[in-house]
């Protein structure tokens, strides 16, 4: 299995405490430039609103600058979550990064919503937000429009997505989720599926979601049998002392709405590992992580590798997504080269190369 992985990058884009969004947005490009220098597949980004630790909330503008600044790896959402916008605007605009960098662009589209329902609410304003039920009209309908393959009888039938002067190129789409819903659709539609194990409690149901995706999947002309990518979080040290050390702050923003709905103050963005350690955990954040930490892969390139491929082969996949969270991007990106070399991807660097 361990050479026939396909390794991808999944981008949260996390926020330091005491710096800005700012920051954060120009180390998911520095981060970009190292896992396409490592050779990794893909490089794709989250959409998340009014987080105090995530800072992507425009995956496709953050998409556009990463493409720029590299030169050959994959780069796409992971996801826009489609229930806040309108199928043709997202359509376009995946269709104007498409025109720039044709072949490298992927549309992994979503169904939750990336923020709270307050959020929610706040994105659709002055309107009502989506209902949920309009998903999957929504989803056949983007396709059409990167397509122009809506159907005669659509009511939009006449309207064509721009530019359009490319018809030979389009974005790959991706069926994004966590849940038997979002794989019974992403097969229905004969969808490439990208299951979120990396959630930390979704990894007990996800092989069953995985089959049941096989087994209901109908070929199409974009995908002609089932493509599963499969996306852990996974955290990679020269020990496994130091990965359970850098994991704290991870861990502790994981907590932290549980220690704010008992009165803690709110903490924004990630603390370092030593000021993690030190934050006092209830008994109830406690439990919260222990709930989460059966799926998270931290330990050293040994361990992680082990953890990676026997998780593939849980998921009956070579197609695996990374999230790695960590409060210095140099333990980020190190994280990454540890993981390329275990692997021993194509671009596997030293360290000091990497992180330069």
């Amino acid at each position: 299995m361990a050479q026939s992985l396909t390794l991808s990058a999944v981008d949260q884009s996390p926020m330091r405490h005491g710096e800005t969004a700012g920051d954060a947005l120009r180390d998911t490009v520095r981060m970009a430039q190292a896992a396409e220098r490592l050779g990794y597949a893909r490089y794709w980004v989250a959409e998340h609103h009014s987080a105090g630790t995530f800072a992507g909330t425009s995956p496709e503008i953050l998409i556009g600058q990463i493409l720029a600044h590299t030169d050959r790896i994959r780069v796409g959402s992971g996801g826009v979550m489609l229930s806040h916008y309108s199928s043709l605007k997202i359509a376009e605009q995946f269709r104007i990064l498409d025109s720039f960098y044709p072949g490298r662009v992927d549309l992994g589209i979503g169904r939750a919503p990336g923020s709270d329902q307050r959020t929610l609410i706040a994105l659709a304003y002055p309107k009502r937000p989506v209902e949920v039920e309009h998903f999957p009209q929504q989803v056949a309908d983007l396709i059409g429009y990167l397509h122009g393959a809506l159907q005669p009888n659509h009511p939009f039938a006449t309207i064509k997505a721009q530019p359009g002067e490319l018809p030979d190129s389009a974005p790959e789409v991706w069926l994004l989720g966590s849940s038997a819903y979002s794989a019974g659709l992403a097969a229905y539609l004969g969808l490439p599926f990208a299951f979120a194990d990396f959630f930390g409690n979704t990894g007990a149901h996800g092989p069953s979601v995985a089959e049941r995706y096989r087994q209901e999947f109908k070929p199409s002309a974009l995908c002609p049998e089932p493509r599963l990518n499969v996306t852990l979080q996974v955290l990679c040290a020269p020990t496994e002392e130091e990965a359970a050390h850098l994991a704290t702050s991870r861990n502790v923003n994981r907590a932290r709405r549980v220690l704010e709905a008992e009165g803690s103050d709110r903490i924004e963005g990630l603390l370092p590992p030593d000021e993690a350690a030190a934050v006092p955990l209830s008994e109830r954040a406690l439990e919260h992580l222990e709930e989460h930490r059966g799926g998270y892969h931290d330990g050293d390139p040994e361990q992680v590798k082990a953890a990676i491929e026997t998780t593939a082969e849980r998921y009956g996949t070579s197609d695996v997504g990374i999230v790695t969270i960590t409060y210095r991007l140099e333990d980020r990106i190190r994280s990454y080269e540890l993981i390329a070399e275990a692997f021993a991807l194509p671009g596997a660097l030293s360290g000091t190369e990497a992180a330069g």
